[in-house]
């Protein structure tokens, strides 16, 4: 077993390895579980060990292609024992992906080789092994510098932040090793994603040059005769895989932590976090956030460990599914006095409750917010953090937000808020690399400035430009800001605004999206593409107007299919959603839209996506799911979800 796999920096200073830059040029197959003690680094160069292999050479091993490694939305997902290569047709399935992935990489840095690559996972079941069979190929491709965190594991969120910032952005890419929320172990999920050199998600372009290499590939490059790397080595030390390729064992925080404190006022979080009555749960869900949140919420603003939950991570997520939502990550839903369902438990006594409910993902990228006795929605939380960034010294130094926006399938409460601020709002894709281009809109192309930026997606992801990624510890500080701000004169003794309190407040104001996600999911694909092929051929391409009516009186009005234009580099992406608009019989208007996911790793899975605008306020404390079971029940009947799939209901509603 692996012992005391993070190391917590105290010598070498942020402000030498994490500058922030923004040049482009710049498990063990056991189910232990494994233990997290941080360790501090001495400040002494010579305490750092080097290990030179000097019998390694490099090989070219013949390859054939294998079919099906097209990159979905976040990188390429299939079951373990796909890359594990268990069965012979796939043979060398790592070291395809990874060779093309490398011949990309070299192709659009002008044809030279990158120099510098982060390898990182989080944590699942053969992040171990395919850490050591990637350093191999980079190193047989030449890439001079791999830096790999300490014990293999980072989130997501810490991987772009060490692109951009650890010695000055040298870093032009990062190869993550995760399937973020999907489940691992055994028969379960791996996936290999890439960041480029502004910490961001591959584009389409990428992925697509990338998928037409695999089709072609016939031999890729590695290194035989060295040993195995350390991982659980100290930060700093070094191994040469070849005369001019070295691995770098590198603190997994330290980056992370310059990028939150840019964002965030820790002194001022520190104290507030020291109030009698104010109090967390934090539940990491096993995955790679967890040593994350520790580091943040313990060690940086002194709450008590009773503040984290399954917070260290195991290959197999300790057999959950680290999906922060309603239905998985159950026993934080029930610890904040909430039933399945989103809805308070008036059972519990809500002032015996946390203040602040959250969670995140296995990479550590999505989050799931509640307060006591009451659930946030993610395109509430976002719009709520819009309308309170006077809270966030990210974006209060700069008078706000220069720009937001959201994923399509997310609920329309974003817009509402921005066009009430003056803020810019898009609406994109759904995939964070949609976002990075608004966040780089000047950076990368010399265009409008939309920093501070302020961006989420319904699937539980928030996040800002500080880095180039969703990130769910950020939106928990940044939950954590906007209490602290709604209590500065809250005296002691005296109930604290809560987050009830908050959202209960911004509704009364602007009106409530009621908003809810039906997922169909591991759907046999066939069934699951007649579905689309149903909506889109008799609603959107046929006349709507001949829809008969139900009891239920909600009309169908107008039927779409989103496409996208990106408003920085003119590309478009088509195909990204089906639309079908409702009026109820008062006049209040309302949407369901029909997607298939591209983040699991068999069959496929259908998402409908449910909203309804309310403007009454006596009825904002209606459930979620209860106020949209009519408008559900329609969609699904007019798309014949039922008979088109077998699933009298969906897998999981959120």
């Amino acid at each position: 077993m692996r012992i005391n796999p993070f190391v917590t920096t105290t010598a070498i200073g942020l402000s030498l390895l994490c500058t922030q830059s923004y040049s482009a040029q710049a498990f063990s197959n056991h189910a232990t579980t494994l233990a997290f003690t941080p360790r501090s680094l001495s400040s002494s160069s010579s305490s750092l060990k080097s290990t030179a292999s000097s019998s390694s050479s490099v090989v070219d091993v013949a390859t054939t292609p294998i079919a099906g490694m097209k990159p979905g939305t976040s990188g390429l997902r299939k079951k373990v024992e796909v890359w594990q290569a268990v069965d012979d047709v796939n043979k060398n399935y790592v070291e395809n992906f990874i060779q093309s992935l490398v011949d990309t990489a070299k192709e659009s840095n002008g044809g030279e080789m990158i120099d510098t690559v982060i390898v990182a996972g989080d944590g699942r079941y053969f992040n171990d092994e395919a850490i050591q069979i990637i350093a191999k190929v980079l190193a047989g491709n030449g890439v001079s510098n791999i830096w790999i965190p300490q014990n293999g594991i980072m989130s997501t969120p810490a991987v772009s932040a060490a692109i951009r910032r650890r010695e000055g952005g040298k870093a032009l890419g990062g190869i993550v090793l995760t399937a973020s929320h999907n489940p691992g172990g055994p028969g379960e999920d791996f996936g290999i994603k890439y960041n480029e050199a502004f910490g961001q998600p591959a584009g389409e372009d990428f992925t697509d040059a990338l998928y037409e290499k695999t089709l072609t590939i016939s031999s890729f490059k590695s290194i035989k005769g060295s040993s195995d790397i350390d991982l659980s080595a100290d930060a700093g030390t070094t191994y040469s895989l070849t005369p001019t390729t070295t691995v770098t064992i590198i603190d997994p925080f330290d980056c992370y932590l310059d990028a939150l404190r840019s964002c965030f006022d820790f002194d001022a979080l520190r104290t507030f976090c020291q109030r009698d009555d104010f109090s967390i749960l934090f539940d990491g869900m096993h995955g790679a956030g967890g040593p994350f949140a520790r580091r943040v919420l313990i060690e940086e603003l002194g709450l008590p460990e009773s503040s984290l939950l399954r917070c260290d991570p195991r290959p197999d997520f300790g057999g959950c599914h680290p999906d922060p939502n309603l239905t998985y990550a159950a026993s934080l839903v029930k610890k904040m006095g909430l039933n399945p369902d989103g809805s308070a438990d008036e059972s519990v006594d809500a002032t015996s409750l946390p203040t602040l409910g959250a969670a995140n993902d296995g990479d550590g990228d999505r989050n799931l917010i509640a307060g006591a006795g009451f659930f946030v929605t993610p395109s509430d939380s976002l719009a709520l953090i819009c309308d309170n960034w006077e809270s966030i010294p990210h974006f209060a130094k700069e008078g706000g937000p220069r720009g937001v926006a959201r994923s399509m399938p997310s609920s329309a409460a974003l817009d509402v808020v921005a066009e009430a601020r003056g803020i810019p709002c898009f609406s994109t894709p759904t995939g964070w690399k949609f976002f990075g281009n608004l966040m780089s809109s000047k950076e990368m192309f010399g265009k409008t400035d939309y920093t501070p930026f302020l961006c989420g997606e319904e699937s539980f992801g928030t996040g800002s430009d500080h880095i180039r990624e969703k990130d769910g510890l950020w939106a928990v500080l940044s939950w954590m800001s906007i209490l602290m701000k709604a209590n500065e004169d809250t005296p002691a003794g005296e109930p604290l605004v809560g987050v009830k309190d908050i959202v209960t407040k911004h509704w009364a104001k602007y009106g409530r999206h009621f908003y809810c996600r039906y997922d169909y999911e591991a759907v046999e694909s066939d069934a699951a593409n007649q579905v689309m092929e149903l909506v889109r051929n008799e609603f959107v391409n046929g006349d709507v107007t001949s829809v008969l009516d139900d009891d239920s009186g909600i009309k169908l009005t107008s039927a779409s299919e989103f496409a996208y234009t990106d408003p920085v580099d003119g590309s478009q992406t088509s195909n990204q959603g089906l639309i079908l608009n409702f009026e109820y019989p008062n006049g209040d208007p309302s949407r369901v839209v029909f997607r298939l996911s591209g983040t699991g790793s068999a069959g496929a899975t259908i998402r409908m996506y449910l909203e309804r605008f309310e403007r009454d306020e006596s009825k904002h404390g209606e459930s979620a799911p209860q106020a949209l079971k009519s408008l559900a029940e329609r969609a699904l009947s007019l798309v014949k979800m039922e008979e088109m799939t077998g699933r009298e209901g969906p897998t999981v509603i959120t």
